[in-house]
């Protein structure tokens, strides 16, 4: 960002008026100026001008909005750490994760998502608050290691994966009801990668993208769960 002409040359230029009200210098700051004139003996006026800046500038205070982001995200990623992507976390542990994401939902940079390609590409969950993928339940041989969901936004396209042991997965369709909002319709299941079982027609709900940038991405599901997931492969399309 270029420093305005007045601070290159070491030079304060602005303008004010003489009842002491905010002045707008070239800047584009709301400057208070405050005058005083000084009486000498020998009946010369001097003018003062006491002026107060609003300080920092701009790109400093984007800076720290980047810092402040920077350091809600790693709150909420070592927050995530211990908890096996949800499994063991307790009604403590979902709460604080609850805090922590609506904290980095309060600042998300994408307010249209639809809109913006951020959600194109591979996506891995590593939190959710939903019981049917925790499985936890289950043994934990029996679960899956590892979740993935993809988006293709512009073929409205949605896959979700499990790896390890019994890799299924399922493909469905996703209709916008607003830039940020969608409705899910599952399609097809493939059971162990590669049995093709046709989806119920009651398989289906809703999604609301909160969150998302280049690494992270929140959503909230129609049933109240929450999802976090981290950027896996940013070029990875769901198959025809």
């Amino acid at each position: 960002m270029a420093l305005p002409s007045c601070l290159k040359t070491g030079v304060l230029t602005t303008g004010f008026n003489l009842s002491g009200s905010l002045v707008k210098s070239d800047s584009g700051f709301a400057v208070p100026t405050k005058l005083q004139i000084n009486r000498k003996s020998d009946g010369v006026k001097k003018l003062r001008i006491q002026a107060v800046f609003s300080f920092p500038p701009a790109f400093l205070t984007r800076n720290g909005r980047a810092e402040k982001l920077k350091q809600l995200k790693q709150d909420l990623f070592e927050a995530i750490e211990p908890l096996d992507r949800g499994a063991t976390a307790s009604p403590d542990d979902q709460l604080l994760i609850d805090q922590l994401a609506r904290k980095v939902e309060a600042v998300n940079p994408t307010k249209e998502p639809l809109k913006s390609g951020l959600l194109d590409g591979k996506w891995e969950l590593i939190y959710t608050t939903s019981a049917s993928i925790l499985q936890a339940k289950k043994p934990r041989f029996l679960r899956s290691i590892t979740n993935y969901q993809s988006i293709n936004v512009d073929t409205l396209k949605v896959q979700n994966m499990e790896t390890w042991p019994f890799f299924n997965s399922v493909t469905g369709d996703l209709r916008p009801l607003n830039s940020r909002k969608v409705a899910v319709q599952l399609k097809v299941f493939k059971i162990l990668g590669f049995i093709p079982v046709k989806a119920p027609d009651t398989a289906r709900g809703e999604l609301e993208i909160t969150y998302v940038d280049e690494e992270l991405r929140l959503s909230r599901g129609d049933k109240g769960n929450l999802f976090i997931l981290k950027m896996f492969d940013p070029t990875y399309r769901i198959p025809l």
